[in-house]
């Protein structure tokens, strides 16, 4: 990357970051909840959503939507959607006036381990397949991997909200909402939305690189995703398994995952553990980061 581009790299970065401190404010209300309630019928019914993990990402992604280009103006980029859903990035950030500045976004929302609020459900990095192997590739992804200057992470930490009664099956009536007395039906009865419990609350914004973040295990599934860390306080400092090692020995970690073979006793044996990589590659495993795991003693204080 050169000196320009690295400056770029950096600017967008804090930026980024300064950007992702407001928005938890555009989203939640005095009480720290989600101002989302559910859905709204032109007969003014509030139809509640479950906490679907699911559910919950895709409506916060439309709520940050409008924000998000409100970013991307104010720092003349454009803003490119992923084509289909199962590419990456999430959202491409162009620059306008040069369109070789490109930044890989992809939302990542994730909620707090109930069991330890300290830990989250974790979450994958996306793919250590084609794209992510050949960079010049543009199968399932918008422009070729090497073509983004950075891959950054906006992600979202949430806690799901336990007093919540309701479920997706619930409609309210909404006092608030009808101009006169209205036949309410079998509905639950609710004085105002702010009323209505919301299904998330806590919401909690970071924003690092991929690779700041990675584990050397893969995701979750049976697709050949990268998983995250998911200690929160080294989430959001970036404090993952690579992050002493570089970008660098991170990509040709994943680039490598399985596909390397090393000699362990009289077996010839697939590499998927960084220490065995660094073996293998003469690195110093000194710089591994290891990654926090829950214990069973462990007290339940909360990250947030």
């Amino acid at each position: 990357m050169g000196h320009n581009f690295k400056n770029e790299k950096e600017s967008f970065k804090r930026k980024l970051k300064k950007f992702s401190e407001t928005l938890s404010k555009h989203i939640s209300g005095d009480d720290n909840s989600w101002t989302i309630k559910g859905f709204i019928d032109i007969f003014k019914n509030l139809y509640t959503i479950s906490g679907d993990t699911k559910i919950v990402s895709k409506i916060l992604e439309i709520h940050l939507f409008p924000k998000i280009l409100e970013f991307a103006k104010s720092e003349g980029y454009n803003v490119i959607l992923a084509e289909h859903q199962n590419w990456y990035p999430d959202i491409s950030f162009v620059h306008k006036k040069n369109p070789i500045i490109k930044f890989a976004i992809d939302l990542k929302t994730t909620f707090r381990d109930p069991s330890n609020r300290n830990f989250v459900n974790g979450f994958t990095l996306g793919s250590h397949g084609a794209y992510f192997k050949n960079r010049k590739s543009d199968k399932n992804i918008q422009f070729p991997y090497s073509e983004y200057l950075s891959h950054f992470c906006l992600g979202i930490i949430y806690s799901r909200n336990d007093v919540v009664k309701h479920d997706e099956r619930t409609v309210f009536y909404v006092e608030e909402l009808h101009s006169k007395q209205t036949k309410k039906k079998d509905f639950k009865i609710a004085k105002d939305l702010a009323s209505v419990s919301s299904v998330i609350t806590n919401i909690q914004f970071f924003v690092v690189e991929k690779w700041e973040i990675a584990s050397d295990k893969q995701g979750s599934g049976n697709t050949a995703n990268i998983g995250s860390i998911n200690h929160i306080d080294d989430i959001i400092n970036g404090q993952g398994m690579f992050s002493k090692l570089g970008e660098e020995t991170f990509d040709e970690y994943w680039m490598n995952y399985g596909s390397l073979k090393m000699k362990k006793g009289d077996q010839s044996v697939p590499i998927t553990n960084l220490a065995d990589f660094l073996d293998f590659t003469k690195g110093d495993k000194s710089k591994i980061i290891p990654r926090k795991t829950k214990k069973k003693n462990e007290s339940n204080s909360p990250s947030d």
